[in-house]
């Protein structure tokens, strides 16, 4: 079977260029160009010196030397300013196509499921749609321009080497290709396969690294250090083991590559004493083609530094545009078409099973129902399959078997917007966005009158945020100073939620990260927010679903137990043991000796 070609990263590029694909091309033209008129003032300066010789020791009789002078000074000019224009088209093409890159990145991840950033990674993700789009504009800006000049310099320095004086230019020659051959100790396909594997340490240690951010408060309240923190610890480590085995497999190959690329005078001097017999018979032939490749030479320094760092760009923006895929190729859920409405707003489980990795099951054969307008707990242990739960009414992913109801039809088949007008979710830690609390809160509801807005922040229990706040609801958080506790985040996200008025609610750990006082006003707020709707709630602190219609305790997949509290209390179980423990923390004190 025949293999695919895949496209090149420059035809990858070009997808995105749009009408700005003519810049592109114009830069590698006027590059060109700049190279090769780089090169004439290297002429003139040839000039002088044959000049200089032929007169010597009688100066006076040099007179085309401020001309020739003149001529060098000019053409050093005009390649700086082609070269000018060859960056002008190249980085205007460059920015848009970085911009178009991240546009459709963010078009695409916005139709995929919610649950997709968690299983990425937001820092992971991140740097994807930052990094990438960047390595994009850096090889389009700065590489492809470079390039072209790459490939005209040695071109034209070819032709002007041998045309002057073929030995030096031969000798001049030998020192680059022993470059070339160091070179190609660090390029290939192993250096792609490295670089792979650098920008995988390096997402793996931004991932932990905002995941480390995040749970700060957390390390500080329970004293522990950044050692509890053992995936962020590896991913540096890992990172930096990888940083240093790659360096020093580079490091005798990049030593020899600068030794030959600078010495290509050493090989000049060794070919000037041959041919002057060891200086008994030195000419000014011989003097004069020796300071001509002696001045030509550094330009084949910065050449071939040109090519290494393209033949990394090259790397860079192919093993970005991996990445790039890495999001495309993930497919949204398609809408259905089938336009059907739910009965009502009861939720059901039927034999769901799911996975995230195709392996270990988050949950295993889990049947539920909660009747519309009724209230349903989630609690048990870590890792249980709570959060899953959450996340399946809502879509965030699909299960591998069985089917999520809402009303009696499957999720699946009730269109993505209806869908999302069924369900609230309130998250553990909700974020809000740097805009005022009234644009926040309407997120929600978009056509939303500010009345709307002031009504649903009063049933949220927000009314002393917005008070203290120098501008009310038109208060730009994080603005000047402006920054609101976890707890009246929550309340604000609950607000959101209350506008929204969504016959189905989904409440994850919503008040983890409340303090006491916050605690409270977070409860009375989901009392407004539950009034005559159907409500999904996962708690840790037992005190809040004491009054719930129904609580599943879930523990490795499955439903271990489910019933009312006294029920549940009766029994001698996962949810009896919670209670006991729970009850214990409560009636803790500071400063009594407890068992």
């Amino acid at each position: 079977m025949k293999k695919e070609n895949k496209p090149s990263a420059f035809s990858r590029l070009m997808e995105y260029a749009g009408s700005y694909k003519i810049l592109t091309y114009m830069s590698w033209i006027l590059s060109f160009l700049s190279a090769l008129t780089a090169l004439l003032p290297l002429v003139y300066i040839f000039f002088i010196i044959r000049e200089v010789l032929e007169v010597a020791p009688d100066f006076s009789k040099a007179t085309s030397i401020v001309q020739n002078g003149i001529m060098a000074v000019v053409f050093s000019a005009a390649a700086l300013v082609i070269y000018f224009g060859a960056l002008m088209c190249s980085h205007v093409s460059a920015f848009r196509i970085g911009s178009n890159i991240k546009r459709k990145l963010l078009k695409h991840i916005s139709k995929l499921p919610l649950g997709f950033s968690d299983e990425m990674g937001s820092g992971k993700l991140r740097k994807i749609i930052n990094d990438s789009s960047a390595a994009a504009e850096t090889y389009l800006a700065h590489n492809l321009p470079d390039m072209a000049g790459a490939i005209a310099t040695p071109l034209g320095m070819v032709v002007m080497m041998f045309v002057v004086d073929w030995r030096f230019g031969l000798v001049s020659i030998l020192p680059i290709i022993l470059a070339f051959l160091c070179m190609g100790k660090m390029i290939g396909p192993a250096m792609k396969e490295d670089m792979r594997l650098y920008n995988n340490a390096l997402e793996d240690m931004n991932n932990e690294a905002v995941e480390y951010v995040r749970g700060i408060p957390v390390v500080k309240t329970f004293g522990q250090t950044v050692h509890s923190f053992s995936r962020f610890k590896a991913s540096i480590q890992n990172y930096y083991k990888f940083c240093i085995a790659y360096t020093k497999r580079c490091r005798q190959p990049m030593l020899f590559f600068m030794l030959f690329i600078n010495s290509a005078f050493a090989f000049l001097i060794a070919l000037a004493l041959i041919l002057s017999n060891g200086g008994a018979n030195v000419t000014s032939n011989i003097i004069l083609n020796f300071l001509f490749y002696v001045i030509i030479t550094p330009v084949i320094v910065t050449t071939m530094q040109r090519v290494m760092f393209m033949s990394e760009g090259n790397m860079t923006v192919a093993d970005a545009f991996d990445r790039i895929d890495s999001v495309l190729n993930r497919k949204p859920f398609e809408n259905t078409d089938k336009n059907i409405t739910p009965d009502d707003n009861s939720v059901a489980f039927e034999n769901v099973s799911f996975s995230y990795d195709g392996e270990k099951l988050a949950l295993d054969n889990v049947s539920f129902e909660v009747k519309s307008g009724t209230s349903l707990a989630l609690v048990g242990p870590s890792g249980g399959g709570k959060t899953t739960v959450a996340g399946l009414i809502a879509r965030f992913w699909d299960v591998q078997n069985g089917a999520v109801k809402i009303g009696g039809v499957n999720v699946k088949d009730i269109p993505k917007e209806e869908l999302m007008n069924t369900v609230s979710y309130v998250f553990q830690d909700s974020k809000l966005l740097k805009r005022s609390i009234l644009e926040n809160v309407r997120l929600s509801r978009p056509d939303a009158t500010e009345q709307e807005v002031m009504l649903a922040l009063e049933k949220a229990q927000c009314t002393d945020i917005i008070e203290k706040l120098p501008d009310g609801i038109n208060t730009v958080i994080g603005a000047k100073g402006v920054y609101l506790s976890g707890g009246e985040q929550q309340r604000i996200a609950i607000a959101r939620a209350v506008l929204k008025d969504a016959p189905i609610v989904v409440l994850d750990e919503a008040t983890a990260f409340a303090d006491p006082e916050n605690e409270y006003l977070v409860q009375n707020s989901f009392k407004e927010l539950s009034k005559n709707k159907t409500v999904i709630m996962i708690a840790h602190r037992l005190s809040t679903i004491q009054g719930c219609d129904n609580i599943i305790v879930l523990d490795n997949g499955r439903i271990s137990e489910q019933g009312v509290h006294g029920e549940l209390l009766k029994k001698d179980g996962i949810y009896n043991k919670m209670w006991k423990d729970y009850q214990s923390s409560v009636s803790w004190k500071v400063g009594e000796n407890n068992a």
